[in-house]
């Protein structure tokens, strides 16, 4: 074969494996693309619903062991031990888990304690729910009683909430606390600890709202009544879930 068509040939062999290495570079680099987001998405969707999942499979595994929450100013060992040892099921020996547990409020200043949904929380009081800066805050820290409402043993309106963010991705960050508001059904009970002295109220009813309705907010009322605030569904900040209890006779 002549030499010119010998070059002509290892030119076209050459172009030929140039064109097929940078097809596959551009595949390459389509691919890794294409992993990062779909690997990135899935991250934030775990990320934002990882949360309300949990909190949902510990329900759910409290509901089948029927695990009891007792409300308690002080802790007792003993009581804690002997109720733990005589009740467990088998589900709850299988995984060691506690089926009696005793929730002692975190802040016996301020706190909320539900019991049927195992939430144990401080409260913030004085909270802007106007003011996201100061809201956000206080709901990165626990539950914001709102400024304006009134304070346990007060006989007014009370206004307490765990909902909000800025971002979607930050959801999780903030209102995992009232998770399982909706959980809640009439006569359930409703605890706040507040300056030292507990305050039992039952659940009445529920409702879900725009997040621009807020004349719940300035609700009137001649006996104690307490309105506790969450995002609905879990996970979002579409609606708003409502809880509405009021105080029990001592």
């Amino acid at each position: 074969m002549p030499y010119t068509k010998l070059k002509k040939s290892h030119l076209i062999r050459h172009h030929i494996h140039r064109l097929k290495t940078s097809e596959y570079a551009r595949i390459l680099i389509l691919r890794t693309i294409g992993n990062f987001l779909l690997f990135s998405s899935l991250f934030m969707i775990v990320k934002t619903f990882w949360q309300p999942v949990k909190e949902e499979l510990i329900y759910f595994v409290n509901v089948k062991i029927q695990k009891k929450y007792v409300v308690s100013e002080i802790q007792s060992p003993e009581f804690r031990i002997q109720n733990e040892e005589n009740a467990k099921g088998l589900l709850a020996q299988a995984f060691n888990i506690k089926q009696v547990e005793i929730l002692t409020p975190v802040d016996p200043n301020f706190s909320i304690v539900i019991p049927k949904i195992g939430a144990n929380a401080k409260v913030q009081s004085n909270i802007d729910a106007s003011d996201q800066n100061i809201y956000l805050d206080a709901l990165n820290k626990g539950v914001a009683h709102t400024l304006g409402t009134a304070f346990p043993g007060e006989g007014g309106h009370i206004f307490l909430f765990a909902h909000s963010t800025d971002y979607f991705w930050n959801i999780s960050t903030y209102n995992a606390i009232f998770y399982l508001l909706y959980k809640l059904e009439k006569n359930d009970e409703v605890n706040i600890f507040y300056n030292g002295q507990r305050y039992v109220y039952r659940v009445i009813g529920q409702e879900i709202v725009d997040p621009s309705q807020v004349q719940y907010l300035t609700r009137k009322t001649n006996k104690e009544f307490l309105t506790l605030q969450t995002c609905w569904p879990p996970g979002t900040t579409l609606k708003r879930l409502l809880i509405f209890a009021v105080r029990v006779a001592e």
